[in-house]
């Protein structure tokens, strides 16, 4: 079973054992040609005629001859091969896995065939957004928001001055290969001893391991942030990367209905009635690698998460907004399944989309993803129910008020057990088909567009 796997479309090795065997063929030609041509001066009956007569097996019937050897050959170039594999995978063998080799060979062969997504947001929603994606393509970037200043990541930015790094390391966690003992270390919080408040009690108290190590990174590499985070792509080998959507940390500002100001995100996500947001610094740089990933991307994917306080700061920023507007790719925009108390209370889809479009322009989204299976609330279970409310379904009410309306597609994409959070399977799966049809609706348009203008 194993051998046949190894011989499996995908992996890779099928040609290369083809090449293998055309060279030991043609070794054999050559010395059978060479054998020939240095025996065929022997007189009959001498000592070397012989010798080379019964290990040629000239006493056998000739069929019989070419049988014996041809499965002696095959043995021995199955039994070396074998053992030469082993010989090189053996070092590569994880053994606290019951996954084969050949499966990990397959399945990263698999991945990197897969399409070139570029998912842009922040908070859980990216994440979960990133479990599901992982399982379909390597090729995936994930773009974070950097406008945190709650937490250890507002400590470690008031502090060192770098960049908030929660949602960069809850990004890492979830690309990771070895995810659930990679969020068991990077996801662990040193205590806050009793009676302190915060790292003021205690140096590393409050602190998530993940932050520290994302800090000590850009102490590596100098300061730079951008490049810290490029090391830890690559010590903890993710499937994909996550980048910063710039190297400067950004502070949110909103303005809500009634005039007021409110300043930064963890008060902007608990307040209702935002009419607009912004950021300062303005004008601040956007990561190169991420306006780099949008241009080469097969798929945009927007969300899901925090409205204006996880998507919209890193839209906010002009090139990363432009970079998406010019981008071949289609861009999905994926609406939350749930609103969310402060920030969202009484959104529905049509009200989302309207804030997003009076923020970036009616041209950057062209399909929004949204949830059409609703979980009655005497059937939730008590996981689902948060601080003793149950979750609030965003309601379908179509179209916004921004024209053009993007294309709708309705699917079920919720997490049955947490009805306020996406399923990251079903999430994926989703996104992907919603891509082959965006993509085979262009192709359409193009040929009917070249058969007007033939």
């Amino acid at each position: 079973m194993n051998l046949r796997r190894w011989l499996t479309p995908g992996i890779g090795i099928k040609r290369w054992l083809v090449v293998i065997f055309a060279g030991l063929l043609l070794l054999a030609i050559a010395f059978a040609h060479f054998l020939r041509q240095m025996t065929r001066d022997l007189e009959p009956g001498s000592f070397a005629g012989v010798v080379i007569d019964i290990l040629t097996l000239q006493f056998l019937p000739f069929p019989l001859r070419g049988f014996i050897a041809m499965s002696a050959g095959i043995a021995l170039v199955a039994i070396g091969s074998y053992r030469a594999i082993r010989a090189l995978t053996g070092p590569l063998r994880s053994y606290e896995t019951d996954q084969p080799l050949v499966e990990l060979i397959y399945q990263k062969r698999f991945l990197a065939r897969g399409p070139r997504i570029v998912a842009i947001g922040g908070g859980t929603g990216l994440s979960t957004l990133l479990r599901g994606l992982k399982e379909h393509t390597s090729n995936l970037t994930a773009i974070v928001t950097v406008a945190d200043d709650g937490g250890s990541s507002g400590v470690l930015r008031e502090e060192l001055g770098i960049p908030p790094v929660g949602d960069i390391r809850n990004c890492i966690v979830a690309l990771a290969d070895a995810e659930p003992l990679m969020s068991e270390v990077l996801q662990y919080r040193f205590p806050v001893p009793d009676g302190a408040h915060g790292p003021d009690g205690h140096a590393l108290a409050g602190h998530a391991l993940g932050n520290l190590l994302i800090a000590a990174m850009t102490a590596v590499e100098g300061g730079d942030f951008e490049d810290g985070i490029r090391l830890m792509n690559r010590i903890l080998a993710v499937r994909g990367r996550v980048l910063p959507v710039s190297p400067t940390p950004l502070t949110l500002h909103a303005r809500l209905r009634d005039g007021t100001v409110v300043d930064g995100q963890s008060h902007i996500m608990r307040t209702e009635g935002i009419e607009r947001v912004w950021l300062t610094p303005e004008g601040v740089r956007a990561s190169d690698d991420a306006l780099a990933a949008i241009a080469e991307a097969e798929l945009i994917v927007l969300g899901p998460g925090s409205l204006f306080t996880s998507l919209l700061p890193s839209l906010l920023i002009p090139a990363i907004r432009d970079a998406v507007v010019t981008a071949t790719a289609p861009c999905i925009f994926v609406c939350n399944v749930a609103t969310q108390d402060g920030e969202t209370t009484g959104f529905d889809l049509a009200a989302h989309v309207d804030a997003l479009v009076a923020h970036t322009g009616p041209d950057l989204v062209d399909v929004v993803l949204a949830n059409n299976h609703f979980i009655p609330v005497a059937n939730l279970g008590l996981a689902a129910i948060v601080d003793g409310t149950p979750p609030k379904a965003v309601r379908l009410r179509w179209p916004p008020a921004a024209q053009p309306a993007p294309r709708l597609i309705l699917d079920d994409v919720i997490d049955p057990g947490y009805p306020h959070h996406h399923d990251p399977a079903r999430l994926a799966v989703a996104l992907l088909r919603a891509l082959d049809g965006e993509l085979g609706l262009r192709r359409r348009t193009t040929a009917r567009n070249s058969r007007r203008t033939a």
